[in-house]
């Protein structure tokens, strides 16, 4: 069995045929001397390379007692006795995840505090199993078997992210990195995250989840891709667009240029004229009356573009900059043309079917479109530090106005306590009245509805669903207000008028 085990010691698995350096003719007691330190450090028996220092000691004509007697004394089980301490705590009551997370995280963070980028591209380089040069990584190198059995579990693929932003120049930190397998399984459990944790939890993981994709140019076009394509999607469609928007926003405050990969991923490739006027704004970060123009010819056109193209986060920001930041130089000539884009981003809608556009609502268009900007207005002015100090009035105007904004819903606070006290026909026949003439807010009615409708209960009289329940089956107030889950108390309403109100219209 021996003479078997030294004829085919030549034939072990491995790309090159010796380490360190070993060529035939190189003193084999020396070959020895090198191999048996290693030998004799602690734990080598654990190590990856330990079959290639296997294989070269024997070549050498190295003694195998001696190699079993090193191994053997300097074992020390340090793996081992983890696992032992982890089944002495499960078998305590403690949840075998939880100890399996305790242990991963403590040794993830060892990691990152002992990580040395030299020696990890010593160690994967000596194997034989990656290029030593960077620029031929992607092309011509197997991924090592080690590091798959990593880049498969969530702990290690996320440690891999940590470590290459703290070392960004590590060829094997980088490698892995660019597999894109590893990082399709990171944006898939970051995404899903994201999505179901709701609005606190999109602002406390939002920033991680940009850093990572940021980290280069192949992991931002892939990401914002994936997310385009996702965005288009009915359920979450619209969560996944909050996303990618935001990850473009942290793209551009990095001092990165993304607006060509934004457009490109867009509908802007099948008009290229806008294409080319609002890429030129977008890199500059400024609005042009030259590029304005051209934008504002083909949304006053019979067939405009459509109006996703100019809804850019970062593009309505300029114009919010242009239009109301204090101080802000804009061409009055070309004014008109501004605020027409702004607003036609902000108010048209569109219905599409089957990828073909079949109706352009603009009604909303002669209303004006300012209170955003007004917010931001009051946001830029009172944030300058001078402010305050030349400010002389005992109110500011634009607190004020702040507070002109507050006092609609105010107004009706009262009006439901009135209704609240008895006051109930009057109060909602009123709101019907603004609701048929238009001449409200409709944000305000569905303000005033969600108010009611937390303060009324069964029975109703004949009168008051006569004047409410037509209030209520508004597209444009109960489409926006219903809720998800076992309390809908919008849809209990409708029902229960419907059951017991048999004659209502």
């Amino acid at each position: 069995m021996d003479e078997e085990y030294y004829n085919n010691s030549g034939d072990w698995d491995g790309p090159d045929g010796g380490m360190d350096g070993y060529v035939e003719g190189e003193s084999d007691g020396k070959v020895q001397e090198e191999c048996l330190q290693k030998f004799s450090s602690r734990d080598y028996i654990m190590e990856p390379a330990v079959f290639n220092t296997l294989k070269t000691y024997f070549q050498a004509g190295g003694s195998p007692e001696h190699v079993i007697q090193l191994l053997s004394e300097n074992y020390s089980a340090v793996a081992q006795t983890v696992n032992l301490l982890a089944e002495w705590l499960i078998q305590m009551g403690v949840e075998p995840a939880q100890v399996q997370e305790r242990v991963e995280n403590h040794l993830k963070s060892l990691l990152i505090k002992h990580f040395d980028p030299q020696k990890a591209d010593s160690i994967f380089t000596v194997e034989g199993e990656v290029c030593p040069y960077p620029s031929r990584i992607a092309s011509h190198t197997p991924t090592p078997a080690w590091l798959e059995q990593m880049i498969a579990h969530t702990t290690w693929r996320d440690l891999f992210y940590k470590l290459a932003e703290a070392h960004p120049d590590c060829l094997m930190l980088n490698f892995t990195v660019k597999q894109l397998e590893v990082f399709s399984r990171v944006l898939r459990t970051s995404l899903a995250t994201l999505l179901d944790g709701g609005e606190d939890n999109l602002e406390k993981n939002l920033p991680e989840f940009a850093k990572m994709v940021c980290h280069g140019e192949h992991t931002y076009l892939f990401a914002q891709a994936m997310m385009s394509i996702l965005s288009q999607e009915e359920q979450g469609g619209s969560a996944m667009r909050r996303i990618g928007q935001e990850v473009q926003k942290s793209a551009h405050q990095r001092g990165h240029d993304a607006s060509q990969i934004t457009l490109a991923l867009g509908t802007a490739a099948a008009y290229p004229r806008a294409c080319q006027a609002l890429g030129a704004m977008l890199s500059k970060g400024a609005l042009n009356p030259a590029d304005i123009t051209v934008l504002f010819k083909m949304f006053s056109s019979m067939d405009p573009p459509p109006v996703e193209l100019i809804r850019v986060p970062a593009f309505l920001d300029l114009f919010m900059q242009s239009l109301f930041k204090p101080g802000a130089k804009i061409n009055q000539d070309h004014k008109h043309k501004y605020i027409h884009i702004l607003a036609y981003a902000a108010s048209v809608v569109e219905t599409w079917k089957k990828n073909k556009r079949v109706n352009i609502n603009k009604d909303e268009l002669k209303f004006p479109v300012v209170a955003m900007g007004v917010l931001k207005w009051v946001d830029w002015t009172v944030s300058e530090p001078r402010y305050f100090q030349l400010q002389t009035d005992h109110t500011p105007v634009h607190l004020a106005l702040l507070d002109e904004l507050e006092l609609k819903k105010t107004l009706l606070d009262r009006m439901v306590h009135l209704l609240s006290r008895g006051y109930v026909l009057p109060v909602v026949g009123y709101i019907r009245k603004c609701l048929e003439k238009l001449n409200t807010d409709i944000s305000l009615i569905r303000y005033f509805v969600t108010e009611v409708l937390d303060v009324i209960a069964p029975p109703y009289t004949s009168d008051f669903v006569q004047l409410f329940l037509p209030i209520l089956e508004n597209d444009s107030i109960a489409g926006t207000i219903r809720t998800e889950g076992e309390h809908d108390p919008v849809a209990e309403f409708i029902a229960h008028c419907k059951s017991n109100f048999i004659m209502m219209n």
